[in-house]
């Protein structure tokens, strides 16, 4: 018989349903006869036990908020009656944690693009990449003019990046444009890239070309609108002669070592924490004993687990840079009179997640229980294995973006409520649930709801692994398979 509710971690005073449960339905849960109060949906909390005004809620063996008033064992626990315990900028002192975890190496393959430089990509793709938002037009008239003089095939999809900025920015955003740009340039998954400019823009070509420092000058080429005389002929004899070269590349074997994935969550439910984003992390602890990479983002939806991170850093240093991540992020909100501590958004409510930290907790659980290895700042490229962590913000688009701007390969997005969304790399959907993988197979890559259903965490992970390689050795995703690839880059300050 399926499990009604589960109890996540014996110091828990909440259970989540499992199936939506009637008002009056008994349990007996730690040798305690409890009678719900009211019909729970599932997904959903229900107390455990009595609880006094301002009284802790546990899940996940940490509070996640408290009680906004006194509650009845078998009541309804939502956001109506916990409210968060986060605060503003906290000191952190650094406690290491002992990591051992025993995962045999299995020397796997994958079938990849080894590139000149020695990068290796999953994807051999043509990329039109404006350096302003003034010639998108112009990107987007080129790829559909090269698909059809090529009917789509030689290469694994040829694909214009339209964007807002380039122009009339300052600071910190123009120097973020720079950087997604730069690093999509110098993506591996790219096999060739025409670059495209105005000529008149902040983000000026000839001194984007000396930003990319080394890359490949025979598969990047440049125009600059303003300098041509037509710019879609003119584009159209650079583009064919990068996919000449692009359309020779094939795949070769490549250790799975060489693997680099994002890990993102968006539209949670009360599922996430206990399927999808678990199956993240005990992928990710698999990949990173092969070698490979994995890397979380979303800072804001770290706060109430960061700590747990913290204490996993190898050393002082790398805690130290964490601390700044989360404090810094922090900072960002209170300067514009924000909250620290904003509840999720109303798709996660009615998915049974009630706090930031409820959501936090169940969100790092992506990431495994390995070491943390590495920590970058919005907009720059991996140089550790292991696990890092990317500042980011928790906006699907623009953190999904900032993981693939970074070097990952692909994007492993948990998902509770469905999203049919995808960034420049393949964006691989993974539902908590099996009713939205049935509801939506057009936008659900993998489903993990098996895991509630009564498969064990182990054998998903093997069919998950297994998806994953085919998934690197070229098979499609439904992001891909739809054409939806798209960029958001973070804004933080004024536009001229």
């Amino acid at each position: 018989m399926k499990t009604k509710y589960l109890q996540i971690n014996p110091a828990d005073n909440v259970a989540v349903a499992i199936v939506n449960l009637p008002a009056g339905e008994k349990f007996t849960i730690n040798e305690i006869e409890i009678t719900l109060n009211k019909d729970i949906p599932a997904g959903h909390k229900f107390a455990l036990k009595d609880f006094t005004e301002g009284e802790d809620v546990i899940k996940y063996g940490y509070p996640i908020g408290h009680a906004t008033m006194a509650k009845k064992k078998g009541d309804w626990m939502n956001e109506n009656n916990i409210k968060t315990n986060l605060a503003g900028l906290l000191d952190y002192t650094y406690q290491p944690t002992n990591v051992s975890l025993d995962i045999p190496q299995e020397n796997l393959t994958f079938k990849g693009y080894r590139r000149s430089n020695g990068e290796v990509g999953i994807r051999n793709e043509v990329w039109i990449i404006p350096t302003v938002g003034c010639v998108n037009g112009i990107c987007q008239q080129l790829a559909e003019g090269l698909r059809k003089e090529t009917n789509g095939k030689g290469v694994d999809a040829i694909v214009a990046y339209p964007h807002n900025y380039g122009c009339s920015q300052l600071g910190d955003d123009h120097e973020n444009t720079k950087k997604i740009l730069r690093d999509m340039v110098l993506h591996p998954n790219a096999g060739a890239v025409l670059v495209i400019g105005l000529g008149c823009e902040n983000n000026q070509p000839d001194v984007f070309r000396e930003f990319l420092g080394d890359y490949n000058q025979d598969r990047v080429s440049f125009m600059v609108t303003q300098k041509v005389g037509d710019e879609y002929e003119e584009g159209m004899k650079l583009l064919r002669d990068l996919y000449a070269k692009a359309s020779k590349d094939i795949r070769t074997d490549v250790p799975l070592s060489e693997l680099r994935v994002g890990l993102k969550c968006g539209g949670s439910d009360g599922f996430s924490g206990i399927t999808a984003n678990p199956l993240l992390g005990v992928f990710s602890d698999y990949l990173i004993a092969q070698g490979g990479t994995s890397v979380l983002t979303e800072v804001p939806e770290m706060f109430g687990a960061e700590t747990i991170l913290m204490n996993r850093c190898k050393d002082e240093g790398l805690f130290d840079q964490t601390v700044h991540l989360i404090n810094d992020f922090k900072e960002y909100f209170l300067s514009h009179g924000e909250p620290v501590g904003e509840n999720p958004s109303p798709g996660n409510k009615a998915g049974g997640i009630s706090t930031l930290e409820e959501k936090a907790l169940g969100c790092t659980q992506k990431c495994g229980k390995s070491y943390v290895s590495g920590v970058l700042p919005y907009g720059e490229r991996l140089k550790v294995k292991g696990l890092s962590l990317l500042s980011a913000p928790g906006n699907d688009l623009v953190a999904s973006t900032a993981l693939a701007s970074c070097g990952c390969h692909i994007v492993l997005f948990t998902t509770g409520r469905g999203t049919p969304f995808g960034t420049f790399v393949p964006t691989m959907k993974i539902s908590t649930n099996t009713a939205l993988a049935t509801n939506k197979p057009g936008w659900i890559d993998f489903n993990a709801g098996v895991i509630v259903d009564g498969e064990s965490i182990d054998k998903t992970c093997e069919r998950f692994t297994e998806y994953i390689i085919r998934v690197a050795s070229g098979e499609l995703v439904n992001n891909e398979k739809k054409g939806y690839r798209e960029i958001a880059i973070f804004k933080t300050g004024v536009t001229l």
